[in-house]
């Protein structure tokens, strides 16, 4: 059974509050994983209400460098941090050039972290993989970018990526934005397994509008017949709308716990 506790997501629920960020604490046959820490200690105020234990992890996974994926890092004592290199890079908004990388740099967290960084797929258990850097293969995906780095140059987030967990229905994948795109994360998921079927895919889409990302997303979801289809986090409200229309969709909450 997968178990996955939302300590952080944008919408409250039950006795939690929230903020603009993910994070979540997943337990698969043994291994429990804190996946990424939203902006602040929100999430280890919520771990405290919900009982939840965040001493008590084999691993720290980073999904990219995003503050409000990663800023709660400066909240935690230290422990195993798996991420890619990239993401202690420099980056900002086009719109208003303000910035949202980490506040951490990598030095403070090297020396605070025992820090794993790699582009390459990483065995985390025998059943858990993170998916390192994500190709970009679809057309439709990853095109454009609100994102820049600081010499200016289009920032696509190469750092995005996410983990996959093989269970005997298929691979259920645990993305952090998918600034990638989740139809490229999916198909970097099969790949790196070896397992074509998806049982299920949750956490931020990146998706904004109803528009051929969207669409083309939907398509590819339904022609793989996937059981558990549950965008968060970043995923706005005209393309929830378009999923709502094809799938079975509920909104998570801070608070909430999702097994599988």
């Amino acid at each position: 059974m997968i178990k996955i506790s939302i300590l952080t997501d944008n919408y409250p629920g039950r006795n939690c509050c929230a903020e603009h960020g993910l994070s979540y604490f997943i337990e698969h046959k043994g291994t429990r994983l804190l996946f990424d820490t939203g902006q602040s200690d929100l999430f280890l105020k919520n771990a405290a209400i919900m009982g939840i234990d965040i001493s008590d992890i084999d691993m720290i996974v980073l999904s990219h460098g995003h503050f409000d994926h990663g800023d709660g890092l400066a909240y935690l004592p230290g422990g195993k941090l798996l991420c890619h290199p990239g993401c202690f890079i420099k980056r900002y908004r086009n719109g208003d050039h303000s910035y949202l990388g980490l506040q951490c740099s990598y030095e403070e967290i090297a020396e605070k972290f025992n820090l794993v960084t790699t582009d390459k797929p990483y065995k985390i258990s025998d059943t858990i993989v993170f998916l390192g850097e994500i190709p970009r293969i679809t057309d439709f995906e990853s095109q454009q970018t609100p994102f820049s780095l600081e010499e200016g140059t289009p920032d696509f987030v190469p750092d995005d990526s996410a983990i996959a967990i093989l269970t005997e229905q298929g691979l259920f994948v645990i993305t952090g934005c998918g600034h990638a795109g989740i139809v490229n994360t999916l198909e970097q998921a099969k790949k790196v397994t070896n397992e074509d079927r998806i049982y299920g895919v949750m956490g931020g889409f990146h998706l904004k509008k109803s528009d051929r990302q969207t669409k083309e997303t939907i398509q590819y979801l339904l022609n793989h017949k996937i059981t558990h289809v549950i965008p968060s986090h970043c995923t706005a409200f005209p393309a929830l709308v378009q999923f709502s229309k094809k799938f079975d969709i509920r909104l998570p909450k801070t608070g909430d716990l999702f097994s599988f």
